[in-house]
This record gives structure tokens, sequence and C-alpha cells, in this order.
């Protein structure tokens, strides 16, 4: 099953994630058909909190990805913010 899901990279007490397309077999940290996002819990400065390619996500949704829980929110959480902006 492909699974859309967080990888966490960075460096340590400031961590990084990546928005990433992978089979579920694989680990977290290891292989992955495509990073999709990315996602800055704490963001200094111009950093950007979340980015997400809402297109890629949603093709991968219509080919049976599944995204995990916290994905889930955030993409709902980066609709939120891009309709405010529009």
């Amino acid at each position: 099953m492909v699974v859309i899901r967080l990888a966490r990279f960075g460096t340590k007490h400031v961590p990084k994630y990546r928005v990433t397309v992978a089979d579920q077999k694989y680990a977290a940290k290891g292989r992955f058909l495509e990073i999709v996002g990315q996602y800055n819990p704490h963001p200094l400065g111009d950093d950007k909190e979340l980015k997400i390619d809402m297109e890629r996500i949603q093709h991968w949704m219509k080919l049976g990805a599944q995204p995990t829980e916290r994905v889930r929110s955030l993409i709902r959480k980066f609709e939120k913010t891009s309709a405010v902006k529009a």
C-alpha cells in the first residue's frame, strides 16, 4: 500500500519534516517515491511553516495513496490558510 507520511530530517532539537509518498513497507526515513511538501514546526524568520504541492497529493490520492492522520490534518491546515490568502 502507498502512503503519504512525514519523514523527519534536520538536526537534533530542530526537527523538520518532509511530506513523502512511499510504500508502506519501507522505513519512514527510507526509500520514497516522491517528496510532495515540507513541514517546519518551529519556523524562524522568513521560513514557512508548511509547503505542500496539492496537485501532486491529489494525484497520489486518486491512485490510492492513503495519508496518515497527521498529514491529513496538515492538508486541512494548508487548505484553510491558502483559502484565507486567496
